[in-house]
């Protein structure tokens, strides 16, 4: 769905004449293949290049150095850059950014009339992406009126009805609250799951990531990681060094292991933690 051939980016910094004061490498020799259907999440702490890198996902930035295809596009290619656009959507950090309909439903309505859909066709999509999203009973409502999960949830429904194979989340909970990001998160999964949309989710919140299919760890612009969540959050202490934190079960589960109790690495949900402490316990009474 998306591939990245040695990709480098950088921000050029210029005087008031226009003359080069100084260049920073945000993103630094990148490869990266992402699979139709993939859940994938990329790490990283604030400047490590992740959110650069989204932006080449659908055109939005452009390599200094090095190639991006989307489904098979070069993104350098202009002729095809809606194509692109359509088939690589994008959701925001500030939903209030994004939506610019007063009324839920024509915000959501906006992309497919842009893009040429027949009336009643953009309608049906309408239904179809609140549903995807579980803000149906909101189609009449104002954005205005509407929390900053249930606005970031019409964001996402604007981006589905365009109908696109892949969405590129970038940092899509930063400004919600816990039950926001969670209804974001889950709205996510399931346009994986049932939709089988590619999705790329980009954050610094690691329980989010843990029903990824594969993670990449960003730092000063380069790929310091991949793997499975289980193999990247077995790595407590590498990812300490990359100043990031891991979801706090793993962090317990990790503790306890120093302490001495035979834990596996990379405990992921509260319900493996117990697990592995059940079978401890059982061990020792037997």
């Amino acid at each position: 769905m998306i591939r990245t051939d040695k990709l480098v980016f950088e921000y050029i910094r210029r005087d008031e004449e226009g003359n080069v004061e100084g260049i920073t490498r945000a993103v630094d020799n990148v490869d990266m293949d992402i699979k139709a259907g993939q859940f994938i999440a990329i790490l990283g702490h604030n400047g490590s290049g992740k959110s650069t890198l989204a932006k080449h996902f659908n055109a939005l930035l452009y390599p200094t150095e090095g190639e991006v295809f989307v489904d098979g596009i070069n993104t350098e290619d202009e002729q095809h850059l809606w194509d692109i656009r359509q088939k690589a959507g994008m959701v925001f950090q500030n939903p209030d950014n994004q939506i610019i309909g007063q009324v839920v439903e024509e915000d959501v309505g906006f992309g497919p009339e842009n893009m040429g859909v027949p009336t009643n066709e953009i309608w049906e999509r309408v239904d179809e992406s609140l549903k995807a999203v579980g803000m149906l009973q909101f189609r009449k409502s104002s954005p205005n009126h509407l929390s900053g999960g249930q606005k970031q949830r019409v964001s996402i429904a604007g981006v589905i009805a365009m109908h696109p194979k892949c969405i590129i989340f970038d940092e899509p909970t930063a400004m919600l609250d816990p039950n926001g990001r969670k209804d974001v998160i889950r709205a996510a999964r399931a346009l994986n799951q049932v939709e089988n949309i590619t999705i790329i989710l980009i954050t610094h919140y690691m329980e989010e990531v843990i029903y990824a299919d594969k993670v990449f760890v960003m730092d000063k612009g380069h790929v310091e990681m991949s793997g499975t969540p289980r193999e990247i959050f077995s790595q407590v202490d590498k990812l300490k060094e990359l100043r990031l934190g891991v979801p706090q079960v793993t962090l317990l589960a990790h503790e306890l292991k120093k302490s001495g109790l035979p834990l596996p690495d990379g405990v992921l949900t509260r319900e493996e933690l117990v697990k592995a402490l059940k079978e401890i316990k059982n061990n020792r009474l037997s």
